[in-house]
């Protein structure tokens, strides 16, 4: 009878223990490793070897070739601008991105630089994946071969992928009819459905600017945010919400290494994750051979075509965007003064963001094609415009609307003289304007030579889209030919800052 009892007790306190095995949490480890690139402009690395699409390529590969989950992430602008792309629309950088192993591209505003059909043609050629949720038709169609979303699936736990493409290309770009929404909004909605389905973590890729990154990281409907379009370096982690920017040209490449704890019991779940941040510096990588054997490919074909000079400049001339965004540059003057005496126009007006060599120009530098073609990549045509001086006065209002920061919208001009105080509030900035010797007449009509993204509306410039169009897309010239015809008739040119555009911060400007 004492050995039963014995022998029930200890049954007891075996089954209690199972029992209590059997409700213990259990707790498991998993990792997932997010790899961002964006704004990659130029095929080969720079001076530095930082860069370029072969060192990219290496940089990628390695990541994927460490066996743990990889979710390779391109937030956009890829087939605009770049030195060929003024050739062959962004093709090679298509052909060259098919060759990495990204799981998303997400298009930036400069995929929209060649228009509409261009853009569907160049993502009907990629081999990898397209997201861009809040893009859509003229029509409110879904675009081919363009997701929005995905859900994927991995050991122990579920990530929503999201993809936004710019939201504001309509004004930096030129997409035509295609419509873009709001990212923030389309991103709450995605989220809650992939929430619904079992997302465990959303992860958004977008291009999008700094306003709506905080727009964005504001609605706390992401868990991660992987952006482009401002060229900088940012990471950040607020205890919930991981936010990174990898900089432009792949100079570096971001790696953000999630470790993910899943802690389960008998009737709950819980799933927290902590990043750790790497940044790759491409310069540490050997190129990838597959890559860097077709853009050297592409760079000879280049060379061929634009490695003739068409002549000398005795001044220095400088398109870093603090000298073309900042105020008057030589390299502006120049360029306006191209196309106002080829069209015989009374006056020039281009933005400062249409510069992009990020070049200074020694007095004594030849000036070859590839020059030209790599400061204005976007192939840009020349219009001529009938507008009143009231409407230069508000272009101009328009130019110096964000002129505290280096904007792309800066104005540069020929035929006139412009001076403008930020002190005062915008839309009442511009307080001289002078054509030749003559103030400016809001009464009266002048014949105004500017790019065809200004002329309709671009970068804020929307006064410009009611003007009449003297010469237009049909008979409009390349603005980059026209620089070349004048570079290549006067041998040697002179360029220089000479008080055409002052910016004060005071009434001292008028």
């Amino acid at each position: 009878m004492l050995r039963q009892v014995v022998f029930l007790k200890i049954l007891a306190v075996l089954l209690l223990s199972i029992s209590s095995i059997a409700n213990a949490a259990e707790t498991v480890t998993r990792k997932l490793t997010l790899v961002l690139v964006c704004d990659i402009y130029n095929m080969s690395a720079n001076r530095d070897n930082r860069g370029g699409l072969a060192r990219i390529a290496a940089v990628l590969k390695a990541e994927k070739a460490k066996g743990n989950p990889v979710i390779v992430a391109h937030a956009g602008d890829a087939i605009s601008p770049s030195l060929m792309s003024g050739l062959d629309k962004g093709e090679h950088m298509i052909d060259l991105l098919n060759l990495m192993p990204l799981d998303i591209f997400t298009p930036g505003n400069h995929e929209f630089d060649f228009g509409p059909d261009n853009f569907r043609k160049r993502m009907s050629e990629a081999k990898f994946p397209i997201f861009a949720a809040n893009l859509k038709g003229q029509n409110g169609e879904v675009l081919s071969g363009v997701k929005s979303h995905k859900l994927l699936e991995y050991n122990g736990f579920k990530v929503g992928l999201i993809g936004l493409t710019a939201d504001d290309s309509a004004t930096k770009s030129s997409p035509g009819n295609l419509q873009f929404s709001s990212s923030a909004r389309t991103t709450a909605r995605l989220a809650a459905k992939l929430r619904k389905q079992g997302a465990d973590l959303i992860v958004v890729v977008a291009h999008a600017n700094r306003r709506i990154d905080r727009e964005l990281i504001a609605e706390k409907t992401a868990d991660v945010l992987l952006s482009g379009d401002d060229h900088d370096l940012q990471l950040s982690y607020d205890g919930k919400r991981v936010f990174v920017e990898a900089m432009e040209d792949g100079l570096y490449v971001v790696a953000v290494d999630l470790e993910i704890k899943i802690k389960t019991s008998k009737d709950r779940r819980k799933f927290s994750w902590w990043p750790n941040f790497r940044l790759l510096d491409t310069a540490d990588f050997k190129p990838d051979e597959i890559v860097a054997k077709k853009v050297a490919q592409y760079q000879a074909v280049l060379s061929k075509e634009l490695d003739v000079a068409l002549g000398k400049t005795a001044t220095e001339m400088d398109s870093h965007n603090a000298a073309v965004r900042g105020g008057e540059s030589a390299i502006g003057n120049m360029m306006s003064d191209a196309i106002r005496l080829a069209t015989g126009a009374d006056v020039a007006l281009l933005n400062g963001g249409g510069f992009r060599g990020k070049k200074v120009y020694e007095p004594g530098s030849d000036i070859s094609r590839r020059d030209v073609l790599k400061e204005l990549p976007f192939g840009n045509k020349t219009f001529v415009l009938e507008v009143s001086g009231k409407q230069i006065r508000q272009a101009l209002e328009a130019g110096f609307s964000n002129a505290e920061i280096l904007t792309g919208r800066f104005p540069s001009v020929s035929g006139m003289t412009v001076r403008a105080d930020v002190s005062r509030p915008v839309g009442k900035r511009v307080v001289l304007v002078k054509i030749g010797a003559d103030k400016l007449d809001d009464t009266k009509t002048y014949k105004l030579a500017t790019n065809d993204f200004l002329a309709r509306g671009g970068d804020g410039y929307t006064v410009l889209k009611s003007a009449k169009i003297i010469v237009g897309a049909t008979d409009g010239k390349l603005i980059a030919n026209h620089v070349m015809a004048y570079i290549a008739k006067r041998k040697t040119i002179s360029a220089r800052i000479e008080g055409r555009v002052i910016v004060a911060r005071s009434k001292a400007a008028e």
